[in-house]
């Protein structure tokens, strides 16, 4: 089977997909709409999957090229003679091959585009509801974006729902933190680790004022912070005006390599995201054995109950606050909350067994 996967960008979790159906007996292509400059992968294609250049001289292409964007699809198109036609997210790539015609139309949402954007305006609504009428099916990665999905439309069997999960092999409790803590000066402190993107949707300003709250309130307590963003700035104003930057270590993008290694050191990991499907850097850290603390929202409920972490209201710093005081005062719960996310992780998140729904999703969408 040809498969071409049509992604906004190119990003760790392109990779993963991308490198998993590599493995396949599939003739894999891969066909990128944009070069963000924003959490982008710096690994290449995996063996086997072959780069699509974009005709017409859109090399990258870009939204605003519109009906020219279209036409080079279609072109594509002819030229790749895809089986099945991968693509999200919904509002951009999805709409793209739906409008072009790829068929089957395998649409795959990335969580914020059917929990946020589908209903954000006339523009986005139609969009969604395009794609959802012409999609032979849709991948989901939670029942929040799947009961979503169903309230705007789409066909319940045509859904296929599994968390995209992480390598259990890689992100594990067993291995130590490679001294992280010991050359921090850590060893007696209690580590917070926040690995979101610093954007408003992740609600990481949320955090900064929630451990500068806390902090206010314990000496002992660090924050670990991964990637960047357009509100670096305003991140870093919070916790200089609170007196706290000097407990915090800015780590920028760490490669897959180093990551278990942060998860490990950390005792507990935080997430204020206002809008999540099934968070990959949380089944990260419940692999590895991490409690979390997580806003209450609906993608988090599926994943962190009383016996792996706490939820706290989203949007809400001052109950962020109080959780992480709470959390650093039960260590000794922490130490049970950490076997049970690992637990919990191996019986949900295990992605050589969830991939394998991606590729019934290709065959519902071939027989649809």
């Amino acid at each position: 089977m040809k498969v071409l996967y049509f992604s906004r960008d190119y990003t760790p979790h392109d990779h993963r997909f991308l490198a998993a159906l590599a493995q396949t007996e599939h003739e894999v292509y891969f066909l990128r709409l944009e070069r963000r400059g924003h959490a982008q992968e710096e690994r290449p294609l995996p063996t086997g999957v072959q780069a699509v250049d974009w005709a017409g001289g859109l090399r990258p292409a870009r939204l605003a090229d519109g009906p020219r964007l279209l036409l080079s699809l279609r072109r594509v198109l002819r030229r790749v003679k895809p089986d099945v036609v991968h693509a999200g997210p919904i509002q951009t790539c999805a709409l793209l091959g739906a409008l072009a015609g790829a068929r089957p139309l395998v649409s795959m949402s990335w969580g914020s585009d059917l929990m946020l954007d589908a209903e954000k305006n006339r523009a986005t609504r139609w969009a969604t509801n395009v794609v959802l009428r012409k999609s032979a099916a849709l991948l989901c990665d939670n029942e929040a974006v799947r009961a979503k999905a169903i309230a705007l439309g789409m066909d319940a069997g045509r859904i296929v729902t599994f968390p995209w999960g992480v390598d259990l092999a890689h992100f594990s409790p067993v291995g130590g933190d490679g001294g992280l803590r010991q050359r921090a000066g850590w060893q007696d402190c209690f580590v917070l680790l926040h690995t979101r993107t610093w954007e408003p949707v992740y609600g990481v300003d949320v955090v900064a004022r929630a451990f500068a709250l806390a902090a206010r309130q314990r000496d002992d307590l660090r924050l670990v912070m991964l990637g960047n963003g357009s509100l670096a700035g305003r991140i870093k104003q919070v916790l200089m005006g609170a007196g706290v930057i000097d407990w915090v270590r800015f780590a920028g993008q760490v490669s897959l390599s180093e990551l278990p290694d942060i998860y490990r050191a950390a005792d507990l990991y935080v997430s204020a995201s206002h809008s999540d499907g099934s968070s990959v850097s949380l089944m990260e850290a419940l692999a590895c054995g991490v409690p979390a603390l997580v806003s209450d929202i609906p993608g988090n409920r599926e994943w962190v109950t009383p016996e792996v972490g706490w939820r706290f209201p989203d949007g809400d710093a001052e109950a962020l606050a109080q959780g992480i005081l709470r959390a650093a005062g039960e260590r000794d719960a922490l130490k049970k909350m950490g076997a049970a996310a690992r637990a919990k992780a191996e019986h949900k998140a295990d992605w050589t067994k969830n991939f394998q729904r991606l590729l019934n999703a290709y065959e519902k969408g071939k027989a649809a």
